[in-house]
């Protein structure tokens, strides 16, 4: 079975560990930090957009409700809940053997769809609510959207690592099970852990956003 890291971290970082323990990878040394990988990932067209959202001056405020920072909070936790529960339902089709991968792969992909939709969604209301919340706020709104546009490559690269590290795991599982059916409640298990951190990762940059709405005080 997977064990991600037992201290508390960032979720992105749970992820990254659970797909290099699949792929029986040790920790990379000497990582780059974030910062200079960030200029890699971003072309240069993306970083005169990013320039231009990071530069631009306050934008006016809109003579609209802005609603309370509370709502888009229940709007985050709904959003995570339904996903976690579409998570633990598990595969909608049997395998037609045990060595039968492919419902596995389609449940994964399927909530993998899932999340994107549910979750990019989310991100667009918060920005929203950001954006006529004060005027700091909407320049920040403005700069997610640039990130989420800019490293949306980079993120897909990712992320469709997940089905790959799964299959290969369930075969390794199946090899070495011996004739022990309990392989496959372990693979259960850790096809669970490795979505749940995936809609972990999904919805950090949700969070920053909430975050930053709750924190800001009233308008």
């Amino acid at each position: 079975m997977l064990h991600g890291s037992p201290s508390p971290g960032v979720a992105g970082s749970e992820l990254t560990r659970l797909l290099a323990r699949l792929a029986d990878a040790p920790p990379a040394p000497g990582r780059p930090v974030f910062a200079e990988r960030l200029g890699h990932w971003v072309s240069w067209t993306g970083a005169i957009t990013l320039s231009a959202a990071l530069n631009a001056g306050p934008a006016g405020r809109d003579a609209v409700h802005t609603p309370a920072p509370h709502g888009a909070e229940a709007d985050f936790q709904r959003v995570r809940a339904a996903l976690e529960a579409s998570i633990a339902v598990g595969p909608r089709q049997d395998a037609t053997s045990p060595t039968d991968f492919a419902p596995y792969r389609r449940h994964c992909l399927h909530q993998q769809q899932t999340m994107q939709d549910a979750i990019g969604a989310l991100r667009q209301r918060l920005r929203d609510a950001l954006s006529r919340h004060a005027p700091a706020l909407a320049r920040l709104a403005a700069i997610d959207a640039v990130m989420d546009h800019t490293l949306a490559a980079q993120e897909r690269s990712l992320l469709g690592l997940v089905p790959l590290r799964l299959q290969a795991h369930f075969e390794r599982l199946q090899r070495g099970a011996a004739g022990n059916p309990a392989w496959l409640a372990d693979f259960h298990h850790d096809m669970g852990q490795m979505l749940r951190a995936e809609c972990d990762h999904r919805l950090l940059p949700a969070q920053g956003l909430l975050d930053a709405l709750l924190n800001h005080g009233p308008s």
